[in-house]
């Protein structure tokens, strides 16, 4: 099928890249010029492991272009993949949809195009689509389009760092239109997923046992929907088991092991029951607001969600109530940060918690050194007022420190050779913000182990 998407951020190339390698002819369309020459040169302007390897092996059935006129004509199905960031109000900010929607109108020459809803947008975002993809093919065209086009939501659930598998190998699809001929279309588009009859690429192999992916078809406004509930029901579970960290601190429980317990319950699962300093990203934290100012406007309470989000936020300012908590005094303390990405394998900076921690700690007097094998970079340009602080060297962090934070459960933290490093702090004091590091060895080798709420663990020579 020929495919046009519009965007080319996280979620719109993962898109592009994974439906040219099922063989549909896949254009891409930006406005930004420098993240077109680069896709062009093969390269990819976000971090995200295996996407370039994937693109170099589809780059035949994939074009970059910024003019519409290249890619919507002839295509089967434009995807809408813009940016919707939060207003203060908690609502997404819709006018690259808006813009998006009447720049596609104007273009659209075959006999029939589904035009996907792939960016998160509120609810009745199809309906309002819709009435602006009419308006302005009126005014473009000079006639009504005549059924020539529909409009569908096809919500994503992609996770940073692993959204090449997520699309390839998801847990479902979930198609919603009030179009007969728009669900067919994207029942074909999606078929080689379905069915799992692709041929799986070299460096991101089938998951075992994997035969076939449940599709859920259904109309515009629970297909929508569906997206916000999936998401806040993640955040939730999250603030959920950190809540539970707090009593287990105060008990002596380790919450790990009631994490691990509770999971093991078939109708719970094991997954995002990671106890630490919370959520952070793009989608959690807009979505759970988005999901709020949509009830509000039906005057209906959301007091579930809202406590997820209030949990959350209150993990970070938990982390500067730890550090004083161990070194009472926190003016004039040099604290290192390892990570500033919100989650590993990925250079994302959005809301995430190691930038809100970095900034809490200036305020209280602290000096900061911060550091990320990957996102340092991006860093740089999103963050100019805290740059400064940023180390090229990781042993840079523990030089004269008197407390290291592991924001970021990177591998290449949980592989250092932390005993080398020991020796040159001031106060060898880890808060393992992610409950990724192996507190018995740190212990072993002269560090005193603390974590969000449990009691500090003294170095073992000293016990």
């Amino acid at each position: 099928m020929k495919v046009c998407v519009v965007g080319t951020g996280y979620v719109g190339l993962t898109t592009s890249v994974s439906l040219a390698f099922l063989g549909h002819d896949t254009t891409c369309i930006d406005l930004d010029n420098q993240k077109i020459d680069t896709l062009r040169g093969g390269h990819c302007p976000i971090y995200e492991p295996h996407l370039e390897a994937l693109l170099e092996q589809a780059s035949s059935h994939l074009t970059f272009t910024t003019e519409y006129a290249v890619g919507v004509p002839d295509a089967d199905v434009v995807f809408i993949a813009v940016q919707t960031p939060q207003l203060d109000n908690g609502n997404p900010d819709l006018q690259y949809l808006r813009s998006a929607a009447e720049s596609v109108a104007q273009h659209l020459r075959g006999d029939f195009t589904v035009v996907v809803n792939k960016s998160t947008v509120p609810i009745g975002s199809g309906n309002w689509v819709d009435a602006i993809l009419r308006e302005a093919y009126e005014r473009h065209h000079g006639h009504r389009p005549d059924g020539r086009f529909a409009v569908a939501s096809n919500p994503e659930f992609l996770r940073e760092g692993t959204a090449l598998a997520d699309t390839l190998y998801p847990d479902r699809i979930v198609i919603g239109s009030d179009n007969q001929k728009s669900l067919d279309l994207l029942n074909q588009l999606y078929r080689p997923i379905l069915n799992q009859s692709f041929t799986p690429p070299t460096v991101l192999p089938r998951p075992a046992g994997m035969s076939a992916v449940p599709l859920v078809s259904t109309d515009l406004a629970s297909a929508e929907l569906i997206k916000y509930a999936a998401n806040a029901f993640l955040a939730l579970k999250i603030s959920y088991i950190n809540e539970i960290a707090a009593i287990a601190g105060k008990v002596g429980a380790d919450v790990r092991e009631v994490a691990r317990g509770t999971g093991l319950d078939a109708r719970i699962g094991p997954r995002f029951l990671n106890p630490g300093i919370g959520w952070g990203g793009s989608c959690f934290g807009k979505d759970t607001a988005a999901l709020i100012a949509t009830a509000s406007e039906y005057h209906l309470p959301t007091p579930i969600v809202t406590a997820a989000r209030d949990v959350n936020h209150r993990q970070r300012t938990k982390v500067v109530d730890r550090l004083l908590d161990e070194l009472h005094i926190i003016k004039g303390r040099k604290v290192g940060i390892l990570g500033l990405a919100f989650k590993p394998d990925t250079d994302d900076l959005r809301d995430s918690p190691a930038i809100d921690i970095a900034n809490l700690l200036l305020e209280r007097g602290a000096r900061i050194t911060l550091h990320d094998p990957v996102a340092a970079n991006r860093f740089r340009r999103e963050q100019p007022t805290l740059a400064e602080h940023l180390a090229d060297r990781v042993e840079d962090v523990f030089d004269d420190a008197d407390a290291i934070v592991v924001a970021t459960e990177w591998s290449h933290y949980r592989d250092l050779d932390w005993a080398k490093f020991a020796p040159t702090m001031r106060s060898p004091l880890v808060l393992d913000g992610r409950h990724c590091l192996d507190a018995d060895r740190l212990t072993e080798i002269g560090y005193r182990y603390l974590t969000m709420t449990a009691p500090a663990i003294p170095p073992r020579s000293q016990t």
